[in-house]
């Protein structure tokens, strides 16, 4: 399966074209949003932008996106994941924004994650792809432990601008694709092994 992943569009059309030049250009399969859609909403916006995207997408919010971006997503036709567990193509996706507890909480205690998932989140690890612009972390513990207990094959986030690419960590592989920056995403391609283009 060939994925594009893209985050951080933040309410621009501009990052928004990128996106739509990216899937005419690779032709994915599928392709995954991972939250910060607008810039405090609107909804309306979100579903604007989703309904642009002519192949399958499955999306989360982030922590830049108002309350009803997550009507938004459910109104468009784009997917919405968020403490779901979604199935394409024999590949199981799971959602979460990666900033309230309870999600992650959910996901641990429904045992929706395993080593063959895809967990796709807003916010990434901590430690992983999420250094900002002083060196710090800027990632969740509380997903850390979450991707640590339950070793999903590949974890798809954004958030953080200053540190798009991947890192692997014995059986996960980190992708964050963050088009905030200087990205435009990532193409990712799953079959017995995982393989990745950082696109800019």
């Amino acid at each position: 399966m060939k994925i594009l992943a893209a985050a951080d569009i933040h309410g621009s059309q501009f990052r928004m074209n990128i996106l739509l030049k990216n899937i005419e250009k690779y032709s994915p399969d599928i392709v995954i949003i991972c939250g910060d859609i607008t810039q405090f909403g609107p909804g309306e916006l979100a579903k604007n932008f989703l309904d642009q995207i002519t192949v399958e997408t499955l999306a989360v919010t982030g922590n830049i996106d108002s309350l009803d971006v997550k009507k938004g997503i459910d109104e468009s036709k784009a997917t919405g994941i968020e403490m779901k567990k979604v199935v394409k193509k024999d590949i199981s996706f799971v959602g979460t924004n990666g900033i309230e507890i309870k999600q992650i909480e959910f996901l641990d205690n429904k045992k929706l994650i395993d080593k063959k998932t895809v967990l796709v989140t807003h916010v990434p690890p901590h430690g992983f792809q999420d250094k900002v612009f002083i060196g710090m972390h800027g990632g969740s513990k509380e997903l850390r432990e979450l991707v640590d207990k339950h070793k999903p094959r590949l974890v798809l986030c954004g958030h953080i601008h200053e540190d798009p690419g991947y890192v692997k960590d014995k059986s996960t592989v980190v992708v964050n694709c963050s088009m905030g920056k200087r990205g435009e995403g990532a193409l990712i391609d799953i079959g017995e092994e995982i393989s990745i283009k950082m696109l800019d």
